[in-house]
């Protein structure tokens, strides 16, 4: 028997990117497991990654191109080749391009963070082909461009910094189940003395085991670091050296915060007086005695109008109290912009200036509305295509009853590359089988640490599934592009993806990050410690020249949610409950809910709601309720509890509509309004009513 360990990288949508080992017997993979030696993963994965065999051996694995034979929505398909395949999709490509490219648009995110199987092959096909540019906002768009605005790009604290911190503050984020190897570090920083607060409306599994839980009103996360900077302020807890040297606009700050009392703060975010009084004296304190505060600011608190100016707010605090001078102090929402990716390598943006004019740029986060929509001047040809992959909207994007209707056009056509049959591959005309993470070749970046990471692959592709480079450059072939770029390996691009004239990662090698799978970037232990911001000042700004040409507020400012009880009472009257739904431990986005295993370990789609809440409408625990609005409804299983504050239900997501009593999940009641920047979504500014299903119903379900 021949036993071989290769190195492999996790694909998923998590901070954490670990280095893995696969083991592989005969051709077969084994075990996947965490690499030791790799100090962000130290040879721990989380519970899904660990089962990665039970995902890549799955029965239900797609393994050959199909062509649909039912209604869309049903889920019928029929066998073809992959010559029937290809051809078909070039041919009604290619007559669609005919008439407008633009009519075509690619609809993908990061069913895989690689660069090799993201965007690259892919990006070079779309932008040769003239389609439509899609805006990927979906997840982090709001907080970023709020981050960049103060900080001028996503680059904070290191992750192996931060067992040394002697303050956590983890905001908006249940790393237990989202960033375990942040989580672990967080404890091993409170062995050795650090206290640590979770601020989230809901009492999470991280949020029960910190030192201090603030359950502060959904969309208040800004109102309540502007009363952090009130304290701070008023209190003279400052660092005034590093405020005179490496930030630009206090005394304008200091005007705005003023407004902001402890007693304003309290009452918008639905918290006592002490708790903003207390966390901001402590967060200045320990920063100022010069130990670590550290803040860990997650995606939570910024799917809601006002996500981008939380993220800024949040990001304007270390620079007031010099916590930027400590290696384990400061903040991290994303590491992302550590990496000098080579995106025009990538996915050569060149390609696309044949067509003249550039693509419009369709949002992700409202595809609902976009594939609704007619032709017409101010949006151009109506969308007759879409190209899936890395993704899966019909269970992902906001108000999906919306984007179900649309992917259920008759007259649109839709190929998904997948590895399972997912709630969109139902909608497909064609769907093209997708290799997964053991089978291909990739490279990656990661937002949680700083570590260039490679993917080999282990395993031969099972069946007839091809890596999405591979699928992609079939289809350039076919539709005739010449450019020899579409005849580029993988391992060609893996070996662009950085870029050699960078002092970060100038020292790059493909060949031997394969060998070793993971090579640090040259990165300072403490990034801003003398300032150095990637802002035009070179400064933390908390007056913003760029907030101001955008039309924004050019300072620290709140924006009420647009669904509250507090800002939209006449809405409130009628739905009187805010509702979230973060991600449920043992899934990742949508991915995992079909593993058999971590579905019944979630067991099956659940509400949270307070005790009082659930008795104020005769709701016992265990009792199946329909939760409800304007644009949609779900059923779930009620669990009485605490951990939802008064006034917020919590439906941990998310599940395939499939595998729903009802067909449905939670994005039925969600939003396609946007953020107040980025144009992100809304997914926690939501109100909901919630109602007891009668004894039939229940049964049913």
């Amino acid at each position: 028997m021949s036993t071989t360990i290769v190195r492999a990288a996790c694909p998923h949508d998590c901070p954490d990117t670990c280095a893995l080992l696969v083991t592989v017997k005969d051709g077969v993979a084994t075990e996947v497991r965490g690499d030791p030696e790799h100090p962000p993963t130290s040879g721990v994965l989380c519970t899904k990654v660990a089962r990665y065999t039970e995902r890549t051996y799955h029965k239900d694995r797609l393994l050959h191109p199909l062509r649909r034979v039912g209604k869309k929505g049903e889920g019928k398909f029929e066998r073809i080749s992959w010559d029937e395949a290809i051809a078909t999709i070039a041919d009604r490509l290619g007559a669609i391009a005919l008439r407008d490219p633009q009519a075509i648009l690619p609809y993908s995110y990061a069913g895989t963070m690689g660069l090799v199987q993201g965007e690259s092959m892919a990006g070079r096909f779309f932008n040769r082909l003239g389609a439509s540019q899609l805006e990927r906002t979906i997840c982090a768009s709001a907080g970023g461009v709020g981050y960049r605005y103060t900080v001028g790009a996503r680059i904070g604290t290191d992750l192996e910094q931060v067992n040394n911190a002697k303050l956590i503050l983890i905001w908006g984020g249940n790393p237990i189940a989202s960033n375990l190897h942040f989580w672990t570090r967080a404890q091993a920083a409170k062995r050795n003395g650090a206290r640590i607060i979770a601020i989230d409306p809901y009492r999470s599994l991280t949020a029960e085991k910190c030192h201090q839980h603030i359950a502060l009103l959904p969309g208040t996360d800004a109102a309540l670091a502007l009363g952090m900077m009130h304290v701070l302020v008023a209190e003279n807890l400052l660092d005034g050296d590093y405020i005179a040297r490496h930030t630009l606009g206090f005394e304008q700050l200091k005007e705005r915060v003023a407004e902001w009392t402890p007693h304003r703060t309290a009452d918008i975010c639905g918290i006592s007086v002490e708790e903003v009084q207390g966390l901001a004296r402590e967060y200045g304190r320990v920063a100022l005695a010069g130990e670590g505060a550290m803040i860990r600011a997650n995606y939570g608190l910024q799917r809601v109008r006002g996500g981008g100016m939380a993220a800024r707010n949040i990001a304007c605090l270390p620079a007031l109290v010099g916590a930027w001078r400590h290696p384990s102090g400061g903040i991290q929402m994303s590491t992302s912009d550590s990496f000098p990716r080579d995106s025009a390598a990538l996915s050569r943006p060149d390609l696309a200036a044949r067509h003249g004019a550039p693509a419009r740029m369709v949002n992700m986060s409202t595809i609902g509305d976009e594939l609704l929509k007619p032709a017409s001047p101010a949006f151009g040809p109506k969308i007759d295509a879409v190209v899936v992959y890395n993704s899966n909207p019909v269970a992902v994007a906001p108000e999906s009853a919306k984007v179900a209707e649309g992917f259920a056009r008759e007259d649109l056509f839709t190929v998904v590359l997948e590895h399972f049959q997912t709630d969109t591959a139902d909608y497909a005309d064609i769907v093209l089988p997708a290799t997964t993470q053991l089978e291909h070749v990739d490279v990656h970046s990661a937002y949680g640490h700083v570590y260039m990471m490679a993917n080999n692959a282990a395993i031969a592709p099972l069946g007839e599934a091809k890596p999405n480079t591979e699928i992609f450059r079939l289809l350039a072939a076919a539709m005739g592009f010449g450019e020899d770029c579409f005849k580029e390996c993988d391992d060609a691009i893996a070996a662009a993806a950085f870029r050699r004239d960078h002092p970060r990662s100038a020292d790059y090698d493909w060949d031997e990050l394969k060998e070793k799978g993971w090579q640090r970037l040259s990165m300072p232990a403490a990034p801003f410690a003398e300032g150095g911001f990637a802002t035009p000042s070179g400064k933390c700004e908390f007056y913003s020249e760029q907030m101001k040409a955008a039309g924004l507020d050019p300072l620290p400012a709140y924006t009420p949610p647009y669904e509250s009880v507090a800002s939209n009472p006449q809405l409130g009257a009628k739905y009187p409950l805010a509702m979230i739904s973060p991600p449920a431990r043992n899934f990742l986005n949508s991915s995992f809910v079909n593993v058999q295993s971590l579905r019944d370990t979630e067991g099956e789609p659940h509400l949270d709601m307070h005790p009082d809440d659930a008795a104020a409408r005769g709701i016992a625990d265990g009792d199946m309720a329909r939760i409800f609005n304007d644009r949609g409804s779900m059923q779930a299983r009620v669990r009485v509890t605490d951990k939802a504050r008064l006034g917020l239900v919590v439906g941990l997501s998310i599940w395939w509509k499939k595998f729903a009593a009802d067909g449905k999940n939670a994005n039925e009641v969600t939003s396609q309004r946007l953020t107040d920047m980025g144009n992100a979504p809304t997914f926690y500014d939501v109100l909901v009513q919630v109602e007891r299903m009668a004894g039939d119903a229940a049964a049913a379900a």
